[in-house]
């Protein structure tokens, strides 16, 4: 019994001991595996329907798959909550209020449109909960207003620059934007009018079409019906994707796609090209996305699921645009933030704590736990997404470049450019090409055209601009402006030198400039500019100053007529003051100058050459020297007495005395000039000199702005006597009641072509003009038109034509005292002569200098110091030169005498015989000296060897006076 007994408990036995292994092993195994991912809830308000919201639902689960994928060993799970808006307010703020309460979620995707995002920004800020939107874009809501909000996509305030810069690019001046009333459309408008009016793009905005979000075609077609009446054919259309779809057909209907409109569409409806349809000829902005590898195969597997989930769409909305990119890099930014909580934050509370109330309750909502870390984690992420590198500045997506697109037949886009707030438009992104920078590639514009269109056209019922102009006008400067009004018809006709300038510049414009002249009471310019910049007036066309303070009040054209001030002042005969040294002026200082130096020169020459050859060049030093100056200066009136012995101080001197006939006849031509024809001078020498004469009065334009350019510039308010026409000024200058005119030169042109010859005009002062221009409002677009068509009409012959026809020929109006004038002849006018002489006098002491060194090199032995060289050459150059032929034959008295070879050892002296007159031989070897015996003359032949004979006869001397002759 005891043995069956023990059989029948082994099974149990071991039946309990393999339940208990079996329970064991389990525990073991589950803790040795690693802990399940924590769960991170968070919430996605969208509008389902909408389009973007179609984007939200494909895009934000395919990236957090790809996220996963990427890193499966995340600690964290984002888990998507998702709540459809239907584009309310109301049910985005009571989903965001679910999700923060009673649903867990520690942050929010979305809300979709920006005045949802407004809102719930606000709640989330008070509960210090994160929201990041990837689809407001609106200015509107920001960071900077609600501290946990984070925008994962471009504002809109981004692409004004862009938009700007284009307007520039393709000269539009007048540009409207067409934007939808809300404060997605509204908040946009203010940056882009910035944008258009300040800066180089210097455009004006007339008008701003505001169109509601339920606007009906017949609505819409009524505003594009108004618009086309206008001169601006430029538009910026800025809507949510409805509304755009029926303001572009429309405008196909009335005619504003056709040739010479432009349409430019801003990047949230560049981002959905497949839902709006634009037609040919749009041109659209877009945030730069780099394609990668990643890209197109994202791109690839986008489209197949979008087309899945929605297979009720057309396929062109199957293009992952920008709203796909900034979903997808949102969700991953959320992602990777999650990785980054803590465990004990991830095990906290989720949803707020610490409130009071209900979970409807706005006042009393609670705090999150960790949405203060989940949002610093959020703005700190950084990685390479699908639009290039994420990242947040300041809670804002920095996107570096815009990509501008331009719509082709088939609804597809064409790359023509990228823009950049660093370096403005180019070609390439990368810029590769300097010489692409600022261009873009050839644009097909609405109506299939290829021509650029102006942005205008010609009014249908636009109103005229009114010109003013000034009524009261002297006569004596009609010619510059005057209005007349017909008392009867009441019609106005302008004329004059400033109105035939403006009208022919409105001539040159590409489009037509209805203006009508309206006549201004007379005021000073000063408040005239104020009437044009406070909108009394379009525009005034006068004889206007540009000046820094009427700039501040209105926007001047560029000048069309250069000006500086001057003064006219009378003239006086200038030949009775300083008649003492009236010879010294028909030369000037430096020509004066450099004719001594040349007389100076030239002497030293002529003695370098002849002092070693010549007897009249040789002496003692005193003796030298003045026989150098006075030969040069006795040049002057060719009374040298010297013989020239060397062939080169001949040149030289021939060349010299040609100079000196030149001179001696251009200055006896001039002193005679100045001493019998008039020498007309002003009273008044230059603008210092009047400025320095306190007792003298100066005439100014009476309402001219000369009052106070002449008090800066230090004339006392005493001394400016104000007048009205040169007829005034004319008669104040001859009595002397002033001592000049002081005028800009347009108005003293004129005065001296009423009065010429008794007055002259001083010109070059110190004071400059900006010159003449017209005066429109600031912000004018016509501003730069008009200034481009001045630069062309001055450019051509018609500009000169009209200065003719107004103010005479050049001559004319130059009248300086129509008298004669002598000036004195400077160097400027010689220095030709002066280089020949100079160059001739040196070439032939050059010449003499080398003759002399070749003749005397062996004198100069090789053991000599170079000091002693010099002074050797030095005492060679000043002796004589005894192979020159000059002493070869000596004139001296006395008949008869005895020959000895001087420094001859040995030579035995040789008796000279005859009788007074007769010739006497003797041997010519070298050097002999003759001991004279009788005084009377004789006539003495010596023979060098036979070979020489020469006869000379030498004048009588004192038979008890013994003189040694060298002869050779």
């Amino acid at each position: 019994m005891a043995g069956e007994s023990r059989a029948r408990s082994h099974p149990l036995f071991l039946l309990l001991l393999l339940l208990t292994f079996a329970a064991f092993l389990p525990a073991t195994s589950r803790a040795q595996q690693p802990s399940a991912p924590a769960e991170v809830k968070v919430g996605l308000i969208i509008d389902a329907a909408s389009p973007v919201g179609k984007i939200a639902r494909t895009t934000i689960p395919m990236a957090l798959e790809d996220f996963y994928s990427a890193f499966p060993n995340s600690s964290a799970r984002v888990k998507i909550l998702q709540h459809d808006s239907r584009g309310d307010v109301v049910a985005a703020a009571s989903a965001a209020l679910q999700l923060m309460t009673s649903q867990g979620a520690r942050a929010i995707l979305g809300p979709q449109s920006s005045v949802e995002s407004a809102f719930v920004a606000g709640l989330a800020t008070r509960a210090e909960f994160p929201v990041v939107s990837f689809s407001a874009t609106s200015p509107s809501v920001s960071p900077a207003a609600a501290r946990f909000f984070a925008r994962a996509a471009t504002s809109d305030a981004a692409q004004a620059g862009a938009i700007a810069a284009l307007a520039t690019h393709f000269g539009w001046r007048r540009v409207v934007p067409v934007y939808q009333d809300d404060d997605y459309g509204a908040a946009f408008v203010p940056f882009l009018v910035d944008a258009l009016t300040t800066g180089d793009a210097r455009a004006e905005v007339p008008y701003r079409c505001a169109l509601p979000a339920a606007a009906t075609r017949d609505a819409i077609a009524a505003a594009l019906y108004r618009m086309e009446s206008e001169q601006t054919r430029a538009f910026v259309l800025h809507t949510r994707p409805e509304l755009a779809r029926r303001v572009l057909a429309s405008a196909v209907e009335t005619g504003m796609m056709a040739e010479g409109h432009a349409w430019v569409i801003t990047d949230g409806l560049t981002g959905l090209l497949g839902s709006i349809e634009p037609p040919q000829g749009v041109i659209g902005l877009a945030p730069y996305v780099p394609v990668t590898p990643r890209l197109r195969d994202v791109r690839k597997r986008w489209a197949h699921r979008y087309m899945r989930d929605h297979r009720d769409d057309e396929p062109a909305q199957a293009e992952m645009g920008c709203y796909a990119v900034w979903a997808y890099d949102a969700a991953w930014a959320v992602a990777h933030a999650a990785e980054r909580l803590s465990s004990s934050d991830l095990s906290s509370p989720p949803g707020l704590v610490g409130g009071k109330g209900g979970p409807t309750e706005i006042a009393g909502l609670g705090k999150s736990v960790t949405g203060d870390k989940f949002l610093r984690a959020i703005n700190d992420t950084r990685f390479d997404g699908l639009g290039g590198r994420f990242e947040l500045i300041n809670g804002e997506l920095a996107v570096p470049a815009f990509r501008v697109i331009n719509i082709m037949d088939n609804g597809k886009e064409r790359g023509v450019g990228f823009w950049t707030p660093q370096h403005g438009l180019s070609r390439h992104s990368d810029r590769r090409s300097d010489e692409s920078n600022g261009e873009l590639a050839p644009v097909i514009w609405p109506g299939e055209s290829t021509v650029q269109p102006r942005g205008w056209v010609q009014p249908t019922n636009a109103r005229k601009l009114q010109v003013a102009v000034p009524g009261s006008v002297a006569d004596g400067y009609k010619a510059i402006v005057h209005l007349d009004v017909d008392l009867v018809t009441n019609q106005t006709t302008a004329s004059g030198f400033v109105i035939e300038v403006f009208e022919a510049a409105v001539r040159l414009l590409p489009y037509a400039l209805p203006f009508e002249y309206v006549k201004a009471e007379s005021m000073p310019y000063d408040k005239l500019v104020e009437a044009v910049g406070n909108g009394s007036f379009d525009a005034a066309v006068a004889d206007i100053t540009i000046t820094a303070n009427r700039s501040e009040h209105v926007d001047f054209t560029l000048p069309y007529t250069a000006t500086a001030i001057a003064m006219v002042v009378p003239v006086r005969d200038e030949r009775g003051s300083k008649r003492t040294w009236v010879f010294l002026k028909p030369l000037r200082y430096d020509l004066w100058l450099v004719s001594a130096a040349f007389f100076l020169f030239t002497g030293f020459a002529v003695w370098a050459i002849e002092h070693r050859v010549n007897d009249d060049f040789r002496g003692p030093p005193s003796y030298q020297v003045g026989t150098l100056l006075y030969f040069g200066f006795s040049t002057l009136v060719f009374a040298h007495r010297e013989n020239l012995r060397s062939n080169l101080s001949r040149f030289a001197v021939v060349v010299w005395v040609f100079v000196v006939l030149i001179l001696q006849s251009s200055y006896t031509a001039s002193l005679t000039s100045m001493l019998t024809v008039p020498q007309l001078g002003p009273t008044v020498a230059d603008y210092g000199a009047l400025l320095r004469a306190a007792d003298q009065k100066v005439g100014i334009m009476n309402n001219s702005f000369m009052r106070g350019a002449m008090g800066k510039a230090g004339f006392t308010p005493d001394r400016l006597v104000p007048y009205r026409n040169p007829q005034e000024f004319q008669e104040a200058l001859l009595n002397g009641t002033i001592a000049a005119v002081v005028n800009e030169t347009p108005y003293l042109k004129i005065f001296l072509k009423a009065y010429r010859g008794n007055f002259t005009m001083v010109a070059g002062q110190r004071n400059k003009t900006g010159g003449f221009g017209f005066a429109f409002p600031k912000g004018s677009p016509y501003v730069t038109d008009l200034s481009r068509a001045i630069l062309e009409l001055t450019e051509s012959d018609e500009m000169n034509m009209i200065e003719r026809k107004w103010f005479g020929e050049e001559d004319d109006g130059a009248a300086e005292g129509g008298g004669f004038t002598s000036n004195s002849l400077s160097f400027g006018s010689f220095w030709g002569l002066f280089l020949i002489t100079g160059a001739t006098s040196l070439l032939c002491c050059a010449v003499h200098l080398a003759t002399f060194v070749a003749a005397n090199r062996r004198e100069i032995t090789p053991h000599l110091s170079w000091k002693d060289r010099v002074r050797k050459m030095a005492k060679l150059f000043d002796d004589k030169d005894p192979s020159a032929h000059t002493f070869r034959i000596k004139d001296y008295g006395g008949a008869v005498g005895v020959a000895s070879r001087n420094g001859a050892v040995g030579s035995p002296p040789v008796t000279l015989g005859g009788e007074a007159g007769s010739p006497v031989s003797v041997p010519y070897t070298s050097e002999w000296s003759v001991e004279m015996e009788s005084p009377e003359t004789c006539e003495i032949e010596l023979a060098a060897g036979g070979q020489e004979r020469e006869e000379v006869r030498a004048p009588p001397m004192p038979t008890d006076q013994e003189r040694m002759v060298e002869l050779q």
